[in-house]
């Protein structure tokens, strides 16, 4: 039962602390649309999309008007779209790509995530068709994300997808480049990928899913820095225990709000995604919970620790609050997407070395970095390769998003604007990592991934 001061509480994490619902996705799948010919196939997408999601918009608005609860984002994800190629006559899927768009526009959502492919274990027949066009799709869309897992612990690292898509987001860049690259903005590179992801770029509907479901993505950085600032004096012990409870109350209107949705629209309720997600708003900063700690600046040495107990932290406060937790669940780090990141990459605290070193103990990777657009391929495919190691050997799910800002150099600032924020562009390792990555082939699976 509520009581006055548990409303009031709610209301200033509301008004005064950025609290929100970060998305409602609908999942769809599209294993029904399949048909060697493309404009069937096209057709066959559209109408389920839009008939699925007719209401989704409409059902997030009103239960923005009913609760006063913010949902930023309402979205949708569907079957990952390389298998809908794998069958196609004509081998460019753009036209697929013009569908979702479409159908995205038609329901009103945010975006549309599920341009996608797994290929963790090699590529199959529709998965370099669609890795292949991802420049030309996300350049001439405006609300389809794309996503391409590359690795999993059980698998081990495809090398030859790895190198792929270092190619593939730098060509995006560039064919994106009078639109800020923001076409690098909408890829992810995943290792362990999962099905239920809400947030994108990196969103798509797993095989293991319902036909369709709806999953929520909460946030709620700010009202853990709040939580954290009044706690001068604390022991580590006790910011834990207040990062807990603080994780419990914005999860549980995660769960309410997914009840909700799914009720009015006759769907499945699949799960609460726990990840405390960033915005450019002062206060709304990931980064500075982690100062409120006790650290000069985001970067500093602790930084990491700090990080691993919040990530802790946070889901084992939120896990209490939900009947189902899913998705990808910590601390997001995204650097123009946060305040904090942003001030401490321009102060010099923190450096992509030290992004990576964090990536090891939180959600997801080296995301949302901005790199000068003279960055050769290899390395953003090293990039990906380290990141993809940490996620395979440490049995969880790392990313990059990364953006080659082409005519921009180190120190500039590319800005997106909205919740995307604006990235200055970091200095990278110049020392050639091509002779690695062009060897191709596949990093094998680390042992502990023979559990059976």
């Amino acid at each position: 039962m509520l009581n006055n001061t548990d409303i009031l509480e709610t209301i200033q994490m509301i008004q005064e602390e950025h609290l929100d619902i970060r998305t409602i996705t609908m999942g769809i799948s599209l294993l029904d649309c399949i048909s060697p010919d493309i404009d069937i196939a096209c057709a066959k997408i559209y109408d389920k999309i839009t008939r699925a999601a007719q209401n989704h918009v409409k059902t997030g608005q009103d239960i923005e008007k009913r609760y006063g609860i913010p949902i930023i984002n309402k979205r949708i994800s569907v079957t990952p779209v390389a298998v809908l190629c794998a069958g196609l006559e004509e081998k460019n899927p753009v036209k697929l790509a013009l569908t979702l768009d479409k159908a995205a526009k038609e329901t009103g959502v945010d975006y549309i995530g599920g341009y996608s492919a797994l290929v963790h274990k090699g590529f199959s027949a529709g998965d370099l068709p669609l890795i292949n066009s991802i420049p030309e799709a996300l350049a001439v869309t405006e609300r389809v994300c794309s996503s391409v897992n590359i690795g999993s612990t059980k698998a081990g690292i495809n090398m030859d997808a790895v190198r792929l898509m270092g190619e593939i987001i730098l060509e995006t860049a560039k064919s994106t480049a009078d639109n800020y690259c923001f076409g690098a903005a909408k890829i992810v590179v995943f290792c362990n990928a999962v099905e239920d992801n809400p947030f994108m770029a990196g969103a798509f509907h797993g095989f293991g899913e319902p036909d369709v479901v709806l999953n929520v993505g909460v946030s709620g950085p700010g009202v853990v820095r709040a939580a954290v600032a009044k706690m001068q004096g604390a022991s580590i012990d006790e910011i834990a225990e207040q990062i807990k409870k603080t994780a419990f109350k914005i999860t549980r209107m995660g769960q309410l709000v997914g009840t909700q949705a799914s009720k009015a629209l006759g769907i499945p309720f699949g799960i609460v995604d726990l990840s405390l997600a960033p915005t450019p708003a002062v206060g709304d900063s990931v980064a500075y919970i982690l100062e409120e700690m006790g650290l000069e600046k985001c970067g500093a040495y602790g930084t990491t620790a700090a990080l691993a107990l919040l990530n802790d932290a946070v889901k084992k406060g939120g896990v209490m609050a939900s009947s189902h937790v899913g998705g990808l669940s910590g601390a997001f780090i995204p650097v123009s997407e946060d305040a904090g990141m942003i001030e401490a990459v321009k102060s010099g605290a923190l450096s992509l070395e030290k992004l990576e070193a964090m990536t090891a103990v939180c959600s997801v990777g080296l995301d949302m970095v901005v790199v000068p657009g003279d960055t050769p391929a290899e390395i953003i495919s090293a990039m990906i390769a380290d990141e993809a190691a940490i996620g395979m050997v440490n049995n969880k799910t790392t990313a990059v998003r990364v953006i080659p800002a082409i005519g921009m150099k180190e120190g500039e600032v590319l800005d997106f604007g909205g919740l995307f924020g604006s990235g200055p562009v970091m200095p990278v390792n110049r020392f050639s990592p091509t002779g690695f990555i062009s060897r191709g082939g596949r990093i094998p699976a680390p042992l502990q991934s023979l559990k059976n």
